[in-house]
């Protein structure tokens, strides 16, 4: 593939754009400059560089991003600045996406991609995929309140009652929760069903994937094929 298609193809702008950019000589490739944006590159495992920034080329980018409270996972947010303002432009510009949503003021794992079929994969409910959640109470726990929640509770809107696959009371107000839907509220709504209030929510794991002890709010980093393969396992 040559130079100035691959790296539009990554994101880093019209194909002018990235022709400019090489000879200008910013793209270079083991250390060495390359100046030529019609060189032939094999991209399979392809490591970059871009002003002084390595990169790996993916034909389908997945990463890991650890959101902080106060960002909406939208392109077009209405209230809070939008989480992709905290990522590299080039996710934008090749239209990478969240799995799935995290509210304004939770926090924690969140999948961003530009794979189709994963993100359908993720988010189809056949799947089950689950998802666990370090939930922050208002009220202290106690276990009539987790009996209750791994029975089914009904939601205001839901005819059919709603379980946790998993619960822990980790301190009188700190519980983690596993789910495998990912309707709305869902888990501030199951809280409230047993007469608790959330005060604060983190993600910290999907499927058998867990949040990186050591990754900053804000942070993001690539997954690779081994922890897509860690994703699909059950987490419970």
């Amino acid at each position: 593939m040559q130079i100035e298609r691959l790296l539009q193809q990554q994101g880093f702008g019209t194909r002018k754009y990235c022709r400019s950019l090489v000879r200008n000589e910013r793209f270079s490739i083991g250390g060495k400059v390359i100046d030529d944006p019609f060189q032939e590159v094999e991209p399979e495992g392809l490591r970059f560089n871009v002003d002084g920034r390595e990169w790996p080329c993916f034909t389908k980018a997945v990463i890991l991003f650890n959101k902080p409270a106060g960002y909406e996972c939208s392109r077009k947010p209405r209230h809070h600045p939008g989480i992709y303002t905290l990522l590299p432009v080039q996710f934008v510009a090749r239209d990478m996406q969240s799995v799935g949503r995290l509210d304004e003021d939770t926090t924690g794992l969140l999948i961003i991609t530009d794979d189709g079929q994963l993100i359908h994969a993720l988010s189809s409910p056949k799947r089950k995929v689950e998802k666990r959640y370090r939930v922050g109470v208002r009220h202290p726990l106690d276990q009539s309140q987790v009996a209750a929640l791994c029975s089914g509770v009904l939601l205001n809107d839901d005819p059919e009652p709603v379980a946790a696959l998993a619960t822990e009371i980790v301190d009188p107000h700190t519980l983690m929760l596993t789910i495998a839907e990912g309707r709305y509220h869902q888990v501030k709504r199951m809280l409230a069903a047993v007469g608790n209030r959330v005060e604060t929510l983190c993600r910290v794991a999907v499927g058998g994937l867990d949040l990186p002890a050591d990754l900053p709010e804000g942070g993001w980093r690539w997954l690779t094929a081994a922890d897509l393969e860690q994703l699909w396992r059950k987490s419970t």
